[in-house]
């Protein structure tokens, strides 16, 4: 459905609405809020009056996606409302396209769900999130930057940095009075120094890493960022891990967040360890080892069982 022109920023713009039907079971509210978690103010993705909204940015072209429920969990329907100057259809289907890739609408959660039934508390935890997808970043180099702002700080303050930076550095277009803000593109943060990326709150190593990634992914003789969606799991950790300022965890969220992968486990990450001791081990504390032998039994789930733990902890279950 088209609908007539409105006034962006003083020029006129089209809006077009399509209907996307997700995978059930689907909770709209819970998948778009985990996706809009870590943001700041605005950052890339906003969820409010129960509507996600997202800048996407295709190569300059830049269009807004607001989306709305308009299905129940297990009868599950979006409403994906797109606007820019001079919309297309074709370009209105690539933006459903990466709406869909951005909310994980085509995950079936039926056989993680049928495992996590055979532990009570798992099953417990899968019952109070039920319908939740697993929501992806738009490309891998956005994962990435995201990644190197989130290590070893606190969520608070990786909220300050990554909305400062996207409204620094962010393609930005103004829609009914309002500005958003789409991710920060590889040219710009790699035309920026280190020293004004410092300005950002970053330490001096964190803003080597994210000026690093940003040229990387310009690299034309090396392996392009994105393809890495063509490789296997092992694949794409020792590439990932071959660039300065990614280990292991940032390379294991990368498979998670970027690529969707669904056996994904951030070893290192001290929620997971917490998560994890208070569930099943007493609170008694845990190493990485003792947390990865014991995420055996979640393969090749692991990715979803993280999830939904963080999602439990997060809403005071666990």
């Amino acid at each position: 459905m088209t609908v007539r022109p409105r006034k962006i920023g003083g020029e006129m713009s089209e809006k077009i609405t399509k209907v996307v039907v997700p995978k059930a079971p689907f909770d709209f509210e819970l998948t778009a809020g985990y996706h809009t978690y870590f943001q700041g103010r605005y950052g890339t993705d906003s969820l409010e009056g129960g509507v996600y909204r997202r800048l996407l940015d295709f190569d300059g072209e830049l269009v807004l996606a607001s989306v709305s429920s308009s299905g129940t969990v297990d009868s599950p329907q979006l409403e994906v409302q797109l606007q820019r100057r001079e919309l297309t259809e074709r370009m209105a289907d690539t933006a459903t396209d990466a709406v869909e890739w951005l909310l994980g609408v085509d995950q079936d959660l039926v056989p993680f769900y049928e495992m996590a039934r055979q532990e009570p508390r798992m099953a417990a935890i899968v019952q109070r999130f039920r319908g939740l997808h697993l929501p992806h970043t738009a490309t891998v180099f956005e994962a990435l930057v995201l990644g190197i702002l989130g290590q070893q700080i606190s969520t608070s303050v990786a909220r300050v940095i990554r909305t400062l930076i996207i409204e620094t550095y962010g393609p930005h277009e103004d829609f009914d009075g309002q500005t958003y803000f789409a991710f920060p593109r590889p040219e710009t943060l790699a035309s920026v120094s280190v020293e004004e990326l410092r300005g950002m709150k970053l330490s001096w190593r964190k803003a080597e890493y994210v000026h690093g990634i940003a040229m990387a992914a310009l690299d034309t003789g090396g392996q392009n960022l994105e393809d890495f969606s063509g490789l296997g799991d092992d694949q794409v950790v020792k590439a990932a891990t071959a660039l300065r300022g990614i280990g292991n965890w940032t390379a294991q969220w990368l498979l998670i967040r970027a690529l969707g992968r669904p056996d994904g486990l951030p070893l290192g990450d001290l929620a997971l360890r917490r998560v994890v001791s208070h569930l099943y081990f007493e609170d008694v504390p845990v190493t990485d080892a003792q947390v990865e032998e014991f995420c055996q039994r979640w393969r090749p789930w692991r990715t979803y069982a993280t999830v939904y733990w963080f999602t439990a902890m997060r809403r005071g279950m666990a």
